[in-house]
């Protein structure tokens, strides 16, 4: 769908500079997507992989930031492979929904309810991060922390929309779940992509 540069505004890498390659391509469709226009495919222009690559390399940062829609509906070998042969450190962002596939360093699996992670999805995540939306979101995160290695790290991320409501609430659930981490969408409140 797109590539730029920016900073990474979730999770354990919050704040670290990052180049981001968004696919497009989606069918866990979450009401509350913040890049729908992510998920029409055919919406969106094909990029080569050497473009992708050379961008990324000359972004000066050591990051690259797999994400999408949902990124894993794609063959990811050939990405990550050139990628890595650039000596850049590659994440993934995704629902766990289809099997992760490519070389990467970190791996966030953010479950969707709509479209449940595979196990073998949750075994591989260095990062659950968890979009909250209501209470019951509660549940679903830890239903789906009890999946992971025990060397991942668990946070719980309000959902933009509702981030002044629930707020309150999910730090009172972090403070009698101490495994448990906040992330804030922070590059919404830096207002950068």
């Amino acid at each position: 769908m797109e590539y730029f540069y920016s900073v990474q505004g979730e999770g354990l890498y919050t704040g670290k500079a990052a180049f981001f390659i968004r696919l497009a391509g989606c069918n866990v469709g979450c009401h509350w997507c913040d890049v729908k226009e992510s998920w029409d495919k055919n919406k969106h222009p094909l990029f080569e992989i050497s473009q992708l690559t050379k961008e990324a390399k000359n972004s000066g940062t050591h990051i690259v930031i797999i994400t999408g829609g949902e990124p894993t509906m794609y063959p990811l070998e050939k990405l990550t492979r050139a990628l890595k042969k650039e000596s850049l450190d590659v994440h993934l962002e995704t629902s766990g929904s289809y099997t992760i596939n490519g070389k990467f360093d970190w791996i966030c699996v953010s479950p969707k309810k709509r479209k449940p992670p595979l196990k073998e999805s949750l075994l591989k995540a260095d990062e659950l991060k968890v979009v909250v939306y209501n209470k019951d979101d509660l549940a679903w995160a830890e239903k789906n922390a009890v999946e992971v290695n025990e060397k991942c790290k668990l946070f719980l991320q309000p959902e933009w929309s509702k981030s002044a409501l629930a707020t309150g609430w999910i730090t009172e659930y972090v403070k009698s779940h101490p495994k448990w981490r906040i992330s804030l969408q922070t590059h919404k409140y830096l207002n950068v992509r």
